[in-house]
């Protein structure tokens, strides 16, 4: 009796265990190392060759670089493999916008990957969805124009950096802003995770902050002005050792205000 007993008692455990395994939610794949998913386009993979072939200078009212792209090819300082230097020598003292870097195909609704290494106290740079819209990439500011941030809008999930001198990561999903007769009817959303910590939920943003020399429509009613254009992923050059790498994107279609994953 005491056997079966046993036996009864171990095949309800092994049950319970299935049913709690198979209910759970997939966990979300982010942070620094993740691989593309399914579905997605790698956009850098540390080559000269992909870094001419699916990004261009963003010819905004303030460029002064001239094609190809200044910004260099180096090897990864934390392992093997190479990285992206976003110190462009036209963007000395930080003048942005004046060799930012995006990519040719421009998106609306899409989830994105992107690693950053910030190689000095103070690194400055920015990753701007659909050219418009920047999460800030800047050491030591823990305000809401800082780390991590949707610029001006959230506070900053400093909590969650690892720090000068090692690889971050964001793994964003983001919708854009939705129009009927030219006029927004919802705004563009995202979720986020840093470092493979959630830091915003479907968190909205307003508009685009820095002016025109900042990205798309931020000449437009003082940034207010969003209008119905996809845009590309735009990499700010401020004049400082950025670095990026691991860079991947998939379109989305996300019928519903929902960007949480």
């Amino acid at each position: 009796m005491q056997l079966q007993s046993l036996a009864r008692a171990a095949f309800s455990l092994a049950a319970t265990g299935f049913l709690l395994s198979t209910s759970l939610p997939a966990t979300a794949q982010t942070g620094v190392g993740t691989k593309p998913i399914k579905g997605a386009e790698v956009y850098f993979d540390g080559s000269r060759k992909m870094l001419d072939e699916k990004w261009t200078y963003w010819d905004g009212p303030r460029l002064a670089a001239k094609p190809p792209i200044k910004w260099t090819i180096m090897k990864d300082p934390t392992g093997q493999g190479t990285v992206l230097n976003s110190n462009d020598p036209t963007a000395a003292g930080g003048l942005y916008g004046s060799a930012d870097i995006v990519t040719k195909e421009k998106f609306r609704d899409f989830r994105v990957h992107v690693e950053f290494y910030i190689s000095k106290p103070g690194g400055n740079s920015g990753v701007y969805l659909q050219n418009r819209y920047e999460i800030q990439v800047l050491d030591g500011d823990t305000t809401s124009h800082g780390l991590a941030a949707v610029i001006n809008e959230t506070p900053s999930p400093y909590y969650a950096y690892n720090g000068v001198g090692k690889w971050n990561a964001y793994d964003i999903e983001f919708r854009a802003a939705r129009f009927q007769n030219g006029k927004r009817t919802e705004k563009a959303m995202l979720t986020m995770y840093f470092n493979g910590k959630k830091v915003h939920d479907n968190q909205t943003i307003n508009q685009v902050w820095g002016g025109p020399n900042s990205g798309i429509d931020g000449g437009n009613d003082g940034g207010k002005g969003i209008t119905d254009t996809p845009g590309g992923l735009k990499l700010q050059a401020e004049g400082h050792d950025v670095l990026y790498r691991n860079i991947w994107i998939k379109k989305l279609d996300l019928e519903k205000a929902d960007t949480s994953f």
